[in-house]
């Protein structure tokens, strides 16, 4: 589905007619836009249009595939972008993955195995947590769950992760460092959603935990 908004222009990549991500944006920025949003970063062409526009003033949204959040500054480096100029125009990443949701008509209170509370760190105080699981019921076709919602974390890039990015740091380094100055990973997200009875803790560990 499509939808019509005003002041918003979309163009379509066709690539049989010339028409790529970075001709594509070239011709955009002609255009003196205040947002701009690229589909996704494919290579180091389009990554390059979107820092130098990023640099210019614009506000440019793209995604790009990573492992986590901290993944994609490594990634952007490896596509051939300058540290010193991914630290000054890069503000945020943001992950997300999808879980499944609750069942809300056969939801009920459940245990989770012992072996994944004690490698999720939460054996030591299971006893004052609650959690819940879905029996199963007709209105989910006996799955126990119904819909999905999304689980996120924000790498935001601070002056600290900044000079982190100019010295090539990798994203372990850069993970731990967006930790200690305050980012929620998606595990963390994803537990506050498990313990307001939204989701499987089972769920956000196939998902999260290892991340």
């Amino acid at each position: 589905m499509e939808y019509e908004l005003p002041m918003i222009r979309q163009s379509q990549i066709n690539v049989r007619a010339g028409l790529t991500f970075s001709t594509g944006l070239r011709s955009i920025l002609r255009q003196d836009p205040d947002i701009i949003f690229v589909g996704e970063i494919r290579d180091a062409e389009t990554l390059e249009m979107s820092v130098r526009a990023a640099l210019t003033g614009h506000l440019v949204f793209s995604t790009l595939h990573t492992n986590d959040s901290a993944g994609a500054v490594p990634r952007m480096v490896d596509l051939g972008v300058e540290p010193f100029l991914l630290s000054s125009s890069l503000i945020a990443v943001l992950a997300q993955r999808l879980v499944r949701r609750i069942c809300s008509g056969c939801k009920a209170l459940a245990q989770p195995d012992p072996e994944l509370l004690k490698k999720a760190g939460l054996a030591e105080r299971a006893g004052n947590l609650t959690f819940y699981e879905g029996k199963g019921c007709q209105a989910c076709r006996n799955t126990g769950f119904r819909g999905r919602l999304g689980i996120f974390e924000v790498f935001a890039v601070t002056p600290a992760i900044a000079r982190v990015i100019q010295e090539r740091g990798d994203s372990a380094t850069l993970r731990r460092l967006a930790q200690r100055e305050g980012m929620r990973t998606m595990f963390e997200d994803g537990l506050r959603k498990v313990l307001a009875g939204l989701t499987t803790l089972e769920e956000v560990a196939r998902e999260a935990l290892s991340s």
